[in-house]
């Protein structure tokens, strides 16, 4: 059995222990710096508030697990959450979070302003327009449940010491071997750093950078609030938010208390929290700066008049922990075995992370897709603490902004730039980010494109970072020929010997193929889930290319090249790439270069390394748009020169630069898929109609144990089209049959060659039949949506294959 060490006896470290133990890893030790089990930390004076709807499924789900659990334990009060709205903006975001709240499970109604008033005495029904209300929402006794959870863990084994300051952690030969205290050292064959704002101190100690940023959040205290007087429960009524203003609120007998989030970010530095001993009340608890919490007492009177007749207590700057996307740091350090972080983890996910966690750690895959907490996501810029210390505090900006699912960072921008990046930017690009790149999502240089096209015009929500250039240049790709730039694209070199029984052992796919040939393929977690989808070119017999999806899939193959001889490096930064797609790519193509480029010589999915003019290139024979063409790549010194070789030679065919937007719409009529968005670890291949992808016979793979012999899906991943041009869906809405919700919108788009909506979504394998009629839930609309046979474009793969 594992020794376990835990790092912090907040709320997390102490949901962990009891999750890990529950699983039978009992010999777990949970060191904290302070009193046990009010240790000084966030946990110890966090409000308590869980409000359970997220856009993120994930963290949706790990709320919901909280709430069961918490209730369970007697630690929570189940008063409901009740989300406001003063303008019309506000409303629409309501329905569209009433939108995730159905798709992910969680009861919830959108109410009118008399109801609102109906359910908290406090609030002036003519200065709203309406609530989203959720009844399973509440508050968790924070330091009681961490406290009730421990002593489950202490029963089971656990041992529980405060008082131990952890001072260092012992590392040999690559691996985590003990806990050093000033009381002494605790062996370890795994620690899990759940130190909270004190996370990247401890994470400093393996030489591990934790993308996290501690920053003080206002909350005060009213004296007692008349309309609440006599009260004798902690707690009747549901918490409220009122993002309008950057506020939430909660009752404490006959008082409130008051949370902003509109005060100016105030960053600490990890190093600079005051030890245990030394602070006033406690370490995560700063003084009160009065002037930055007065509008938030102005906002508070406009809403609820009535606490104009209470004067403002007390009141603190407590800390909280925040990150470059706001989401948790979750997993195993790349370069420490044994040593893992729960770190940036607020009550209201509480108990679903340590699930999570546990799962991971005792099974080797957690039930919840965790793509995006995993602490190993991050590419290297991400991590720099100029840019972790600006993104945080941004986000603590944002954190009840309304963001639409395509708004980009504003700063710190351009990060990285392809090649190509100059002549784009002399043809108009609207550019939006990804992983730091600048990555065009239409060309104003195209404006001429839609004389003579009838391009319909998306609903004003979908209409956000649209253009109908975005339509003109799909059609344009179908019709000529059309330059993408795929230098987003993480790609990845694995070599040496022993590499293609590497890569056969951790994909489903038959790799053991000739030099030159190309595989789709799936990465699989031991459960059968998807972790990803790869393609991998054979370009040289022991030297392959992978197309993957992110840092993730490098952390997954790093790791799993240790000691085999196979060297794994990235190569993204260094290469560029760009897609030439459209039925004319041949005629464009074919006279730059000596390689025979027909249909006899470089079929379909095969790949060679060639001249375009004078630039060396490897050519792979895929495309992503469902048309003929080639993915290109080069060194990136030499990017600039091919994309001005391919420009110039396609001058005479009406070659045209494409953006994002365009071929999210090709994709979609072809019917790819995309990993973290279409499908998760959440979702096996069959499901996710990627079957095709996984090749039982050829022997072991991580995951072919869990999905073979699995029975029919009972859920399918499901084309839908939708006949009214305006009604647009941009994914995470529900689905419905009649009154039912049954699953939810994955990716969506307009297909503008076949002339209608597209949306992919999860839904139950018997109404995933052709013609089934459907109801998608977007905003306050039912948009009618019928499931369609796939792909929707060239079903015959002609084009691809002409």
């Amino acid at each position: 059995m594992p020794r376990v060490v835990i790092i912090g006896a907040g709320i997390v470290g102490c949901a962990l222990a009891d999750e890990l133990t529950a699983r039978g890893w009992t010999d777990v030790t949970v060191l904290d710096q302070g009193p046990l089990f009010a240790t000084g930390g966030s946990s110890s004076h966090a409000p308590g508030l869980v409000f359970q709807t997220n856009g993120s499924k994930t963290l949706a789900d790990f709320a919901q697990y909280t709430v069961r659990k918490y209730v369970e334990l007697g630690c929570f009060n189940q008063v409901g959450g009740l989300e406001l709205a003063t303008t019309p903006q506000r409303l629409a975001e309501l329905h569209r979070r009433h939108g995730w709240a159905t798709a992910w499970g969680i009861g919830a109604e959108i109410i009118p302003p008399e109801a609102c008033a109906d359910l908290h005495p406090l609030i002036a029904a003519d200065r709203v327009l309406g609530g989203l209300h959720v009844p399973s929402d509440g508050l968790a006794r924070t330091v009681a449940a961490a406290e009730t959870q421990a002593r489950a863990a202490q029963a089971r084994g656990a041992t529980f010491l405060g008082g131990h300051e952890v001072l260092d952690v012992r590392v040999t030969g690559g691996r985590v071997r003990a806990v050093v205290t000033a009381q002494g050292e605790f062996p370890a064959d795994v620690v899990v750093c759940c130190a909270g704002i004190w996370g990247p101190r401890v994470a400093r100690m393996v030489g591990m950078t934790l993308p996290l940023t501690p920053l003080a959040h206002q909350l005060a205290w009213t004296g007692q609030v008349p309309a609440l007087a006599g009260q004798t429960a902690e707690a009747t009524h549901p918490i409220l938010r009122h993002q309008d203003h950057d506020l939430y609120y909660r009752e404490r007998h006959d008082r409130l208390g008051i949370g902003w989030y509109g005060h100016r970010p105030l960053p600490i530095d990890a190093d600079e929290i005051v030890a245990v001993d030394a602070a006033e009340t406690m370490p995560s608890m700063l003084p009160f700066t009065e002037a930055d919490f007065a509008p938030a007492w102005q906002h508070t009177l406009q809403l609820l008049p009535s606490t104009g007749e209470a004067k403002l207590d007390t009141g603190f700057n407590g800390l909280f922990s925040f990150t470059p996307d706001n989401m948790p740091l979750l997993g195993e350090s790349a370069q420490v075995g044994g040593f893992w972080v729960a770190e940036a983890v607020w009550v209201t996910h509480s108990a679903g992370v340590a699930r999570a966690v546990a799962e991971w750690l005792v099974d080797g895959a957690a039930t919840t897709d965790l793509h995006d907490c995993d602490v190993n996501r991050f590419e290297p810029h991400q991590r720099g603490p100029e840019y972790v210390r600006m993104r945080d505090c941004q986000n603590y900006v944002e954190v009840y902004d309304i963001i639409h699912p395509l708004q980009p960072m504003e700063a710190p921008r351009p990060l990285r730039t392809s090649p190509f990046y100059p002549r784009q930017q002399e043809l108009g690009a609207y550019f939006l980010e990804a992983s730091g790149w600048e990555r065009p999502q239409w060309y104003e240089a195209n404006a001429g494109l839609l004389d003579g096209r009838d391009i319909p015009r998306p609903n004003a929500w979908a209409a956000r970072y649209w253009s109908p250039i975005v339509g003109a240049e799909a059609q344009v790709t179908r019709e000529r020929v059309a330059l993408f730039d795929m230098s987003a694209l993480k790609r990845i070199e694995v070599s040496g010997p022993g590499a293609l029984a590497f890569l056969q052992g951790l994909s489903t796919g038959q790799l053991d193929k000739s030099v030159g040939s190309v595989t789709y393929c799936l990465l699989l977690d031991e459960r059968g889930g998807i972790r990803s989808d790869i393609t991998v070119a054979r370009v040289g017999p022991e030297e392959f290319q992978v197309g993957a999806n992110g840092n993730l899939d490098l952390d997954l193959l790093t790791r799993r090249a240790v000691g085999t001889g196979v060297v794994v490096r990235d190569i993204t930064a260094g290469t560029c790439c760009v897609g030439v797609w459209g039925p004319l790519a041949r005629q464009l193509l074919q006279p730059l270069t000596t390689t025979d480029l027909s249909n006899e010589g470089l079929r379909y999915f095969r790949g060679t390394r060639t001249y375009v003019g004078t630039v060396q290139v490897t050519a792979l024979r895929l495309s992503y748009v469902g048309e003929l063409g080639w993915e290109l790549y080069t060194t990136a010194d030499l990017g600039l020169k091919l994309w001005d070789t391919l420009w110039q030679a396609g001058q005479h065919l009406g070659v045209i630069a494409a953006g994002r937007g365009a071929f999210t719409s090709l994709r979609l009529e072809k019917g790819y898929r995309a990993f973290g968005v279409d499908m998760t670890p959440e979702h096996d291949p069959y499901e996710a109609g990627l079957g095709f992808a996984v090749h039982l016979k050829k022997g072991e793979f991580v995951g072919r144990s869990a999905i073979e012999g699995r029975d029919a899906p009972r859920r399918k991943l499901t084309c839908l089209t939708i006949e009214d041009p305006a009604q647009v869906v941009l994914g995470k809405e529900p689905v419905y049959d009649g009154q039912r919700c049954v699953g939810y919108v994955t990716s969506a788009a307009y297909g503008y060659t076949i002339g209608r909506g597209i949306a992919y979504a999860w839904l139950p394998a018997e109404l995933s039949v052709p013609g089934t009629c459907v109801q998608i839930g977007y905003f306050d609309e039912r948009v009618d949506a019928v499931v369609r046979a796939e792909p929707l474009f060239d079903p015959e793969m002609q084009r691809l294959r002409s």
